[in-house]
């Protein structure tokens, strides 16, 4: 028998909790996460949440902040939305027991980080996803309406292709369960808050859950898909042959941490006024550029000047962690490269979280909503989270009203599969996928790359596409699949757009084009 519920949500950082909480309210809820209940973008975000918090700030400041790193591709009402409504969704959390750091004087002790013009980042030291993440969950185990299933990997999206609507209705999705069985989740309302993709590069901030599934389900849905091109990739990553993707907090460049050169020269002021604290597309293409001209492996951030007390003070997991992999930040610069990091394209989506697709909703990082246009700025992501996150659910329950719980649906059909038998393949495409990302659509493009990852991209999905229907499902099959549809929509926004705008910079149109360009970049599968 399928599990039925009156909310799917698939994923369980900071939106889809947001989401869960508030549709508890409403009715049952099913939360689905690939791994662990914890494990998602949101515990590995360090610097902390924006919101208009101090009397010497404005919601007209920190818009115009948000609007000045999208290169002017936001949309205005996301973007209102979200700062008009962060602070009041800061209070709840607060209000649900998350610890955010205070001054002395009982007031919050806002941090600053590049882009913004005003201190506005709220944050738990160095950890700030990890207790918001905490937090959410303790809420969410004091509401019994609230059921998690972990390690539990989304197929696909089930659809009701006899809608009489055109677009079929979403009604759940398949899963593959921890045991191998795959089991049918029917909702009336279905919620992708699955995160990023990050691990379609080689390089990347993202934890190994960062692989798309939402955006690649919800396209194969044939749900509008906007602005894929427009990947962040963060300036500091560590650089150690032992730290496989952990991040260096753009806070330290807010505190005062100074990019140098291997030789100790400074760099960012030949690159922008505003020099460490200039938007992220700006500091990772200037590290890119300096990495092309020298030939080194990484540059250097240096935090020496600032002394160790206020270090450990400021930033102790990211001192413990230097630390631990014999980085003295006290003393010693920290050799940073630039990562994959955040997708700032995704499900198309209106004001309250709906996609293309009737009963499907997209919350978060997967999310296209306008907010962040073409370069998202920093600490708006979890804001945007907490912000769509309650918003959808409240659009949800509103839609729940008349709704019939979904009829019978086919299970699941294994077909002729049979076990798989050739895993190298797998381990091979997946390694090659990412390579080629990395090499030919990463910070800096040209048509010729675009055109040979297309062209290699092609033989890959059909590839993966053969193995996936003779081979029973694995969850590293998932997202195999998952991460290879997802560079194919990265290399089509990309080959589409021909400007440079944000985070999408390409040598063969290297100006902004706002005759022509002013818009997104939609891909519609045809189903």
């Amino acid at each position: 028998m399928p599990q039925r519920f009156d909310f799917l949500v698939l994923g369980g950082g900071v939106a889809g909790l947001s989401f869960a909480l508030e549709a508890a309210q409403r009715g049952s809820v099913a939360v689905l996460t690939k791994r662990s209940r914890s494990e998602s973008n949101t515990m590995y975000a360090q610097g902390g949440v924006a919101a208009v918090l101090s009397e010497r700030d404005s919601f007209e400041q920190h818009v115009a902040d948000t609007v000045d790193a999208g290169a002017g591709l936001n949309n205005p009402e996301a973007v209102s939305v979200t700062v008009r409504e962060g602070p009041e969704r800061i209070r709840e959390l607060a209000a649900l027991g998350a610890h955010f750091d205070t001054r002395p004087n009982g007031e919050l002790d806002l941090g600053r980080e590049g882009g913004h013009t005003r201190r506005r980042i709220v944050h738990a030291g160095d950890i700030t996803g990890r207790e918001i993440e905490r937090a959410l969950l303790a809420a969410c185990d004091d509401r019994p309406q609230i059921q998690f299933f972990s390690d539990s990997a989304a197929i696909d999206l089930i659809l009701d292709r006899r809608s009489p609507h055109g677009q079929p209705r979403c009604l759940g999705a398949y899963v593959l369960l921890p045991t191998g069985e795959i089991e049918t989740f029917l909702a009336k309302v279905t919620v992708l808050a699955t995160g990023g993709a990050g691990k379609v590069y080689l390089y990347t901030t993202n934890p190994d859950v960062a692989t798309g599934d939402g955006v690649a389900m919800a396209y194969r849905a044939g749900a509008r898909i906007a602005n894929m091109e427009f990947y962040q990739f963060h300036p500091t990553c560590l650089f150690s042959p032992e730290a496989k993707n952990f991040l260096i907090s753009e806070a330290l460049r807010g505190e005062g941490g100074k990019l140098r050169l291997r030789n100790g020269a400074p760099f960012m002021q030949r690159y922008d006024a505003r020099g460490e604290l200039a938007p992220r597309d700006i500091v990772a293409r200037a590290i890119d550029s300096e990495l092309k001209r020298s030939g080194d492996d990484f540059v250097l951030l240096d935090m020496t000047h600032l002394g160790r007390a206020f270090l450990i003070e400021r930033f102790p997991n990211i001192y413990e962690t230097c630390k631990a992999f014999g980085i003295d930040m006290a003393v010693q610069p920290i050799p940073v490269v630039p990562a994959a990091h955040y997708q700032c394209g995704g499900v198309s989506t209106d004001l309250g979280g709906r996609t293309s697709v009737p009963g499907l909703f997209a919350v978060g990082e997967v999310a296209q909503t306008g907010l962040h246009g073409a370069n998202r700025l920093a600490s708006n992501s979890l804001l945007e989270g907490l912000v769509f996150g309650h918003r959808a659910a409240q659009v949800a329950a509103e839609e729940l009203g008349g709704k019939a719980q979904a009829e019978e649906v086919p299970p699941w059909d294994p077909g002729a599969a049979v076990d798989p038998n050739e895993a190298v393949l797998v381990t091979h495409n997946w390694e090659e996928v990412r390579r080629l990302m990395w090499n030919y659509v990463g910070i800096v493009r040209t048509d010729k790359r675009l055109m040979r990852a297309r062209r290699r991209l092609d033989l890959l999905r059909e590839e993966i596409r053969d193995y996936y229907w003779r081979f029973k499902v694995t969850r590293d099959v998932i997202e195999l699949r998952n991460i290879a549809d997802i560079a194919h929509l990265i290399v089509e926004c990309a080959s589409r757009r021909k400007e440079s705008r944000g985070l999408h910079y390409t040598l063969d149109y290297p100006n902004r084009d706002d005759h022509n360009w002013n818009k997104d970049t939609v891909v519609q599968r045809e189903l």
